[in-house]
């Protein structure tokens, strides 16, 4: 196997809670009203320091999107997916942007947000842009 370089961020940036590796800037979030089944999660343009997994279809609350789960280059731990195709005209804008999973990363601040128990647990990808 080969060595893994990671990207080092300067600024405001999310990184992983499990090994503080860093992920993303908040400067390229494009919207933090998404919801997955732990609670909150935002959308980005871009991200870094992750792989991807095996393209699924997933059936979200927003309809059916193609996506890839993303995983920590780090620690190896699912921070969230990125969108590859979008089924609904209207979801289109989705495709090529990546959620982070706000309970799986640390945010610029060094804060961990934590699960709530009254979070609901199915379906995921709930947006009001």
């Amino acid at each position: 196997m080969g060595r893994v370089f990671m990207i080092d961020l300067d600024g405001n940036k999310y990184a992983c809670k499990h090994c503080e590796t860093h992920l993303a800037l908040a400067e390229d979030i494009v919207s933090k009203s998404f919801h997955c089944r732990h609670g909150k999660a935002y959308l980005f343009d871009k991200v870094v320091n992750v792989t991807s997994g095996e393209e699924e279809e997933r059936m979200m609350m927003t309809g059916m999107h193609t996506v890839v789960d993303i995983f920590c280059v780090g620690c190896g731990s699912i921070v969230g997916w990125k969108y590859e195709a979008a089924h609904e005209k209207s979801q289109k804008y989705k495709v090529g942007k990546y959620i982070l999973e706000r309970f799986q990363v640390l945010g610029p601040d060094g804060s961990n947000y934590s699960i709530s128990h009254d979070t609901q647990m199915v379906g995921s990808d709930a947006d009001e842009m």
